[in-house]
């Protein structure tokens, strides 16, 4: 295998991050604001139309946040060339049972990771210079999603780092993951409840976040701080009482 330099690694994860980002959350946008908009306005849970210099300012953030997760990846297969990660590419080193046991594990791992973190960059200490550019759109939209002040978007990056000298991971776990927090990140700020109302109080939706958990989180700055499960909300105290019983998409109007 071919071992190239540092920034050869970052020049090409910028772009692949960086289209990712337009790829999915500019193609979330063209669907769920144009094309799809009209069909689903009883399902807003926006106030108002997003604003253009709203959406400008989250693309900015989202560049600049895709610079510093390209410089950690490129970190990452600048180690992994050298030996020192424990990512792997031979699936029959640990079986193909494990693919689907250390996804699971670095899913909840980042969960967790995420709440703790979030939880912290909502401190009145950290909020202003931390995390006040992903709420300066207020409502979210699906570009928000990758939307992050330099200073997070380094600590949200560092999980990724970390994770590779902890849990042996093959690649494609490790990109099944990306993709994963992408996706579920531009679904969480879509703007518009896709799940039926009866998904937040089920015995299997109730553990999931969706766009109206995250939405809440958006007006009520207080809870909801969880990235993908709900669990760490319910067991420190975090969650909306009302959420799974008597929230309906009709209180965000």
């Amino acid at each position: 295998m071919t071992n190239y330099s540092f920034w050869f690694y970052w020049f090409v994860f910028f772009g692949v991050i960086f289209a990712r980002y337009f790829l999915i959350a500019g193609g979330a946008y063209l669907l769920f604001y144009s094309i799809l908009g009209k069909s689903l306005a009883k399902r807003s849970l926006r106030f108002k139309p997003p604003l253009s210099r709203s959406i400008w300012n989250d693309i900015k953030l989202s560049i600049l946040s895709a610079v510093i997760f390209a410089l950690c990846a490129a970190f990452i297969i600048s180690e992994y060339d050298l030996g020192v990660t424990l990512l792997y590419t031979d699936l029959r080193e640990y079986g193909l049972w494990y693919l689907g046991v250390s996804f699971v594990a670095v899913l909840i791992f980042q969960d967790t990771y995420f709440y703790c973190i979030h939880r912290m960059f909502h401190h009145p200490l950290l909020f202003k210079w931390m995390h006040h550019g992903h709420h300066r759109s207020g409502d979210p939209t699906p570009w928000s999603s990758f939307a992050f002040d330099p200073p997070e978007a380094i600590v949200q990056a560092l999980f990724f780092v970390g994770v590779v000298f902890i849990v042996p991971l093959h690649f494609i776990t490790l990109v099944a993951a990306l993709i994963t927090m992408t996706v579920w990140a531009v679904l969480n700020h879509v703007g518009f409840e896709l799940f039926p109302s009866s998904f937040k109080s089920h015995w299997f939706g109730r553990w999931f976040i969706g766009p109206t958990h995250h939405s809440i989180h958006h007006r009520k700055y207080t809870m909801h701080y969880g990235l993908y499960f709900t669990l760490w909300d319910k067991l420190l105290g975090t969650q909306d009482p009302n959420y799974e019983n008597e929230f309906h998409i009709e209180d965000f109007s």
